[in-house]
């Protein structure tokens, strides 16, 4: 039951996300990338998107105990991070995808501190990640 459950929340992600990438398209320039994940950012603050947040954290805690849940709730490719990815690929970043997945833990571990902490994410807090996702590119 629990695995339905999760998968179930997965899929409503991915469909999410995929088309969230979708419809934005390839950012231009760090600027573009920092609104994309703000943006991004505000929505899983907020309404619905905060509370599929809280359900995708609550299920990763839940794996502890449930080890089957960690497959079912690994990082799937899909229009949004593929946008990421081909960005950092463009600036010269030597390790695109090692970046990508390193630049969205950190955006995810910002929505994760200020759901628990309360607030929001400043911009400028993304463009600094956005920034060292960057460096050296």
């Amino acid at each position: 039951m629990l695995t339905g459950l999760v998968r179930r929340l997965v899929a409503l992600d991915q469909a999410e996300l995929q088309a969230a990438g979708e419809q934005a398209g390839m950012p231009r320039d760090a600027d573009e990338l920092t609104d994309g994940l703000a943006g991004f950012v505000e929505w899983r603050l907020a309404g619905r998107g905060r509370q599929r947040s809280l359900a995708r954290y609550a299920c990763a805690v839940e794996s502890v105990r449930h080890p089957e849940l960690r497959e079912i709730l690994v990082p799937r490719e899909n229009a949004a991070r593929e946008a990421v990815r081909v960005f950092l690929d463009a600036q010269g970043v030597a390790d695109a995808e090692g970046r990508t997945l390193t630049l969205l833990a950190c955006v995810d571990g910002l929505v994760f501190d200020r759901l628990v902490g309360g607030g929001g994410v400043p911009r400028d807090e993304i463009a600094g990640l956005v920034a060292a996702a960057l460096r050296d590119a």
